[in-house]
């Protein structure tokens, strides 16, 4: 793209944007209006009666798709279930023979109506799934309500029976999951290092600047707040101007940093002084809601492998640039 998705957000303005204001302009990584489109208009006339949205993504072909079980009559009227997908995922699924072709030109693997995401911004494809994850505000106006799932998640509760539990009868428009094992922020990345999920130069510089900026380890000082580290694997959302503005602003911090979106999710509720509403459920009954499988390989690039700077400047230099990877 030669527009910068994320809209080249200056310190200055990213200082600006976690001040709540009644009315405000921030970025939110969005370029479709002046650049090229991110779904085609076939798919966008389907998704714009999608009030009820369960979504999910699998780009470079990391994962295999599940499909979501349990599901209710009603919840099968009232939601459309969308695969977002790049074109390396599509071309897979189209060879395996699983994927099938409506009259009107959808792509189905199954309930899913998959959609191929056109023009993606980033040579990442970590990064590319975080624009349908954090943005589905952006991607689908109309929606109402959404429920994501990553793609290495198979959904296995009734979606209304979801959305029933964890926001209409919390009074919620936000809810998400206690991770498993970490509270900390910073206990998230040491992990992400030694699992190599993320080059471990880049990861430092992002917890560095966390550091600096005021964000302290979790601790029982900052209850009720269950944890600094969500489960990101499943976010239930009501479309609020509230919880768009959270979804912005941690997508924000995702593209300025790493693309490991839970490092960022407890930062942004520290620079809006915890006043975002939201429900933390516990981890126990995020696994009644999900079945985990394994990617279809351990690592999704080679960044995740990088130990030193110089070793991610010559892999740098390697792919032709320097800039996609931050150095």
């Amino acid at each position: 793209m030669n527009l910068l998705f994320g809209g080249n957000q200056t310190l200055r303005q990213r200082e600006e944007s976690f001040d709540l204001e009644p009315k405000k302009n921030i970025h939110c990584g969005f370029a479709q209006v002046d650049g090229p489109e991110l779904i085609a208009r076939k798919d966008q006339g389907y998704v714009s009666h999608c009030r009820f949205l369960v979504a999910t993504g699998i780009f470079d072909n990391y994962d295999q798709p599940h499909q979501p079980s349990n599901v209710s009559r009603l919840a099968h009227k009232i939601f459309c279930f969308i695969m977002l997908a790049d074109h390396v995922s599509v071309k897979t699924f189209e060879e395996g023979k699983f994927l099938v072709r409506d009259e009107n030109e959808g792509n189905w693997v199954g309930m899913w109506r998959v959609i191929e995401m056109k023009s993606l911004p980033y040579d990442e494809a970590r990064r590319n799934g975080k624009v349908p994850k954090l943005l589905l505000h952006r991607l689908f106006p109309k929606t109402r309500y959404s429920i994501w799932i990553d793609g290495k998640l198979e959904l296995v509760a009734d979606p209304l029976l979801i959305l029933e539990r964890y926001l209409w009868r919390e009074n919620q428009s936000f809810a998400i999951a206690q991770h498993k094992y970490h509270r900390s922020v910073y206990e998230e990345a040491d992990a992400c290092k030694r699992r190599k999920r993320y080059a471990r130069p880049l990861i430092d510089q992002h917890m560095e600047v966390y550091r600096k900026e005021g964000l302290q380890p979790w601790s029982e000082a900052k209850l009720p707040l269950q944890s600094d580290v969500p489960e990101g694997g499943l976010i239930v959302r009501e479309h609020t101007p509230m919880t768009n503005l959270f979804s912005c602003l941690w997508f924000n911090e995702v593209n300025r940093f790493t693309p490991r979106d839970q490092l960022s999710f407890g930062y942004v509720l520290h620079r809006l002084r915890y006043k975002f509403p939201f429900f933390m459920f516990p981890n126990c009954e995020y696994n009644t809601l999900v079945a985990l499988h394994k990617h279809v390989r351990e690592h999704s690039s080679k960044l995740e492998w990088v130990k030193r700077m110089d070793d991610l400047q010559k892999l740098a230099k390697n792919e032709g640039s320097a800039d996609k990877f931050g150095t």
